[in-house]
């Protein structure tokens, strides 16, 4: 590893991954250094991966369906296959039901405002199409411990259906071939490496001190920096003294995705969508042909963990979690069955204030951030 480079990117996920690419194709000499023992291991591994295209804002909206058409073509875009093979894009679709926690008006306007198709629903269109599903209005959501939570539905709702959404099947195999690619254009990559600390001279980012899981210390000294690092960026930012002009700020905030059994026909292959339920505060979407990965949109009532470090992180889904995700599902999908044995992912997700990613220059010049991303790195 040369001491000198144009640029380092902290964060080997697929952000990370994908920055770095898109640098080495500008013909920049670009070093990537990642904590973990290679590419896509930290939140990217945990991520539900879904692909869609319903924001609240325009520019999200914008980086989704663009990052979109990538991954509909992922071989073309990434101009090389890797050996070890290619993640997906599984075209599912995405059915929004109408809720609470979701003003339908700002994304169906943005969606059409982008030519991307969508289609309203009734509700009746809803049962008939997807019979799984009970578009009853059950909201709004509560815990299983409130009286409400199991209380008649007072009505039914609609929904819209972009059909040109889906997933990725497997999101480190995701950030892989983008390491694959962005290596075969000169990307050298670091890893079981970390960022103790940053030089800075007159106003400007000068060095990088780093060290590797055997203890081994070293200086590089790069032109610009980007911190992609997801949850461990607030940290780095800290250290690199950048957070002055900061109007937000971003946090660790653990996320648990539960898995269940996949209702008869609504696997991949017989019917299964990707389904926003913001009346009843889940996603879940069909993985494969007999699985439903399921999370939560975070309701008032369901409280933030968030985390001082996301080395806090538990290993396993709670039983509190388990229980709350699997029973609002079954009453969305009553033909669901829930087995006694709980499954799933913990995640950490990096997370601004008002839960909208930064992507930005900072005071320190030569510091970028790609941070802030909660779930919808993916997406973008």
């Amino acid at each position: 590893m040369q001491d000198n480079v144009d640029v380092v990117v902290i964060g080997a996920g697929v952000i990370g991954c994908a920055v770095a690419l898109e640098l080495a194709r500008e013909g920049r000499q670009v070093l990537v250094i990642d904590r973990h023992a290679g590419p896509g291991l930290g939140s990217t591994s945990a991520s539900s991966a879904i692909v869609r295209y319903h924001y609240d804002h325009l520019d999200e909206a914008v980086l989704a369906w663009e990052a979109g058409r990538r991954w509909m073509d992922w071989p073309q875009y990434l101009g090389t296959v890797d050996p070890q093979g290619m993640a997906e894009f599984v075209r599912c679709g995405a059915l929004v039901l109408d809720g609470a926690l979701m003003d339908r008006e700002a994304p169906l306007a943005h969606l059409r405002t982008l030519g991307i198709a969508v289609e309203e629903l009734t509700a009746e269109e809803v049962a008939s199409r997807f019979p799984a599903i009970d578009p009853s209005r059950l909201g709004p959501p509560t815990r299983t411990d409130d009286e409400q939570f199991w209380a008649e539905p007072t009505g039914t709702i609609g929904a819209f259906w972009t059909p040109d959404a889906g997933y990725v099947s497997d999101p480190q195999l995701a950030a892989a071939n983008l390491a694959h690619a962005a290596a075969c254009v000169g990307v050298e990559f670091r890893f079981a490496t970390e960022v103790r600390g940053v030089g800075r001279d007159d106003g400007r980012v000068c060095s990088l001190s780093i060290a590797t899981s055997d203890g081994r210390t070293t200086e590089i000294h790069p032109r610009t920096v980007v911190n992609a690092a997801g949850p461990w960026s607030s940290a780095l930012n800290r250290m690199a003294e950048v957070l002055d002009d900061f109007n937000t700020s971003t946090r660790p905030l653990m996320q648990e995705v539960i898995s269940l059994p996949a209702p008869q026909g609504f696997g991949v292959d017989d019917g299964g969508t990707s389904v926003t339920d913001p009346d009843f505060a889940t996603y879940f979407r069909a993985h494969g042909a007999h699985t439903l990965l399921v999370g939560g949109m975070e309701p008032p009532c369901d409280p933030l963990v968030y985390l001082d470090s996301p080395d806090d992180a538990v290993e396993q889904v709670s039983a509190e979690t388990w229980e709350l995700q699997s029973l609002r599902l079954a009453r969305r999908m009553p033909s669901a069955t829930i087995p006694s044995q709980p499954r799933g992912i913990v995640g950490v997700y990096d997370v601004t204030e008002d839960w909208i990613p930064i992507y930005d220059r900072t005071s320190l010049d030569g510091w970028f951030v790609a941070i802030g991303t909660s779930g919808h790195g993916f997406k973008q």
